[in-house]
């Protein structure tokens, strides 16, 4: 067992059950994820395989058919699905993020409708805020739903963008102006839970998915547009029953999704890092092993200091939600670190493979492709600087 990205006090439970994700991991993804991502297919039998072990319902209650596992065990179990592919890692983060929603905001009859299913699989989550004319200025947003008159029908229409699990998911937390007279932008957002077939075209009335977009890296999973046109639905889709607090819902969401972000960027760079220092135990060059040449060896010293201050730090943001305190601050820092180092470890294990890393046989291409996602996904690393600064200055203001 490596001492890189070991975690201090766990449970045996904890231990046994991370064990087991890596042992699926190592056997079911491994060794056809190259396969798979180059054909950009749906990892149709891989997702079975972590139906059946409760993956989907990792983090849901045990009252609602989950197995009631903590944040911590639930980064754990990404960050070790996320070093075989991290595109699977996908497929559950979105999904994870959308019951969390549920959860932490959701009526109890909302709770009871969707999150035993959700716990097995069969429903399956992905969640929107992005449109095509915003990013990180989630304030923008277009997509509105206008109420008719006194009653608790809506119609939403609108154009939303870079729906992870678009396509695959049947349960879609979308967020949407309802401009009903708030004193803040803030407050005129709300969250609608729509239900839809998986698929492609129109998947429910006023639904439309267009089809998956194409992308550099982040294959197998979909990605897709969401067009909304007229779409009726009623009071009881907005997710805790009122409307106007859908900005505020998503971004407890998305502080815990940047958790399991750092934990998919510490997964990729674990693997980056076990490519390059095995290929470099491999390469001989000048009569000796290429590890053997300070340069390299210096190479992969920095990269396991990465490796490890990325999880230590995803630990630390893990285990203060589940504390129940506040971790905007340190959430922020592990998805910033996380994501930085992963990208700097995989071009180190590029640069190590030299000519071979450019070829497709070997893995770290596909890894070089899919790192640049991590520094924009769940908010930009300026995004991420912004809140860490903005905290930090409240800890330490200067006293009057």
């Amino acid at each position: 067992m490596s001492r890189l990205q070991q975690t201090d006090g766990l449970t045996e439970e904890q231990t046994e059950l991370v064990k087991l994700v890596r042992e699926f991991v190592n056997e079911q993804i491994i060794p056809v994820a190259q396969e798979l991502e180059h054909k950009d297919e749906y990892p149709t039998e891989i997702v079975e395989g972590m139906k059946e072990m409760g993956i989907f319902g990792l983090m849901i209650p045990e009252e609602y058919g989950g197995l009631g596992e903590s944040l911590l065990t639930y980064a754990l179990v990404v960050e070790e699905i996320a070093r075989g592919w991290m595109s699977v890692s996908g497929i559950v983060n979105t999904h994870f993020i959308v019951a969390y929603m549920l959860l932490q905001h959701g009526t109890e009859e909302q709770k009871q409708r969707y999150l035993p299913k959700m716990a097995t699989g069969e429903i399956r989550g992905a969640f929107s805020m992005s449109e095509p004319g915003l990013g990180s200025d989630v304030s923008a947003i277009k997509t509105k739903a206008v109420r008719d008159g006194d009653t608790d029908n809506w119609s939403i229409t609108g154009q939303k963008m870079w729906l992870t699990n678009g396509g695959s998911a049947n349960l879609v937390a979308v967020l949407v102006k309802t401009d009903l007279g708030a004193d803040s932008v803030y407050k005129n957002m709300t969250t609608f839970l729509i239900d839809k077939t998986a698929g492609f075209g129109e998947t429910a009335q006023g639904v439309t998915i267009p089809g998956k977009i194409e992308k550099m890296g982040y294959k197998g999973v979909d990605t897709t547009e969401m067009v909304l046109d007229a779409h009726q639905t009623t009071s009881a889709q907005i997710l805790g029953g009122e409307p106007g607090k859908g900005f505020y819902q998503m971004m407890d969401g998305v502080e815990v999704g940047r958790v399991n972000v750092a934990a998919r960027a510490c997964g990729v760079s674990m693997r980056a890092f076990e490519l390059g220092i095995s290929y470099a135990q491999q390469r001989e060059t000048f009569g000796k092993k290429i590890a053997e040449h300070q340069g390299i060896l210096f190479r992969l010293a920095d990269m396991a200091t990465r490796v490890e201050a990325s999880h230590q730090m995803m630990v630390k943001a893990a285990r203060l939600k589940d504390a129940g305190a506040r971790n905007d601050l340190e959430a922020g820092m592990a998805k910033y670190l996380a994501a930085e180092n992963c990208a700097n470890v995989v071009e180190q294990s590029f640069r190590i493979h030299g000519g071979y890393g450019y070829s497709k046989e070997y893995e770290i291409e596909r890894l070089y492709r899919e790192a640049p996602m991590l520094l924009i996904g769940e908010g930009t690393a300026e995004i991420q600087k912004m809140i860490i600064g903005r905290r930090l200055l409240e800890d330490f203001a200067l006293k009057k």
